[in-house]
């Protein structure tokens, strides 16, 4: 499966924003962001440019394939599917990439980051209904339930990340029985929840250029 293997926090860096990539790293006094809060490369501290229409697209596009890890093609296809959908394409978009497994594992607590969320994913750490499913963007639906294995529950990594949750909050639309490593799927996601600030306008006026 291909993915992005380059530095996560280039990404804050490019962005001008800090998209969370890497756990409590970037709660921490090493997170990237602060201490070089402009763009990575030569030009990084160069004077700012005024940026054309497509630009800003383009870069509110790019900010949130950063943020869910995810690679061009795939999120195209969210994009089309979200788009054959009824209601507002933007939102929609969202919502889909909000009801991926891995995302869910991640606002859970079961995960510092999207990106660890994906690795227990991939290696059978959680189960859906009582099974395991190791596919990182299945689509969690209304009445579904997200298990943390058995013989994973002894993790360190993952018990401080369950204490470190507080901090951001579990969105409401999940149902987290913290004791049992259980959550449940209650609602849909709905905009509202979505507290980054992301504009899915300007990705569904690039798109539909």
């Amino acid at each position: 499966m291909a993915r992005n293997i380059g530095a996560a926090c280039r990404s804050c860096r490019r962005e001008g924003l800090k998209l969370y990539l890497k756990g409590d790293r970037c709660y921490s006094d090493k997170c990237s962001y602060e201490r070089r809060a402009f763009g990575p490369g030569q030009h990084g501290q160069a004077r700012f440019k005024k940026l054309s229409n497509y630009a800003i697209q383009l870069r509110e596009k790019q900010k949130v394939k950063s943020m869910y890890g995810m690679l061009e093609g795939q999120f195209r296809l969210y994009f089309q599917r979200a788009d054959l959908q009824k209601g507002v394409t933007g939102e929609n978009l969202l919502i889909l990439l909000e009801r991926r497994l891995d995302n869910a594992v991640f606002r859970l607590g079961f995960a510092s980051s999207r990106g660890q969320a994906r690795q227990f994913v991939r290696h059978k750490h959680i189960l859906v209904n009582g099974k395991k499913v190791d596919i990182p963007s299945f689509l969690l639906s209304v009445g579904d339930t997200v298990t943390l294995k058995e013989k994973s529950r002894a993790n360190v990594g993952i018990s401080d990340n369950l204490e470190a949750v507080a901090r951001r909050g579990v969105p409401s639309w999940i149902e987290l029985d913290k004791d049992n490593f259980k959550a449940t799927v209650k609602a849909l996601p709905n905009r509202e929840e979505i507290t980054m600030p992301i504009q899915e306008q300007l990705i569904v006026e690039l798109y539909s250029k």
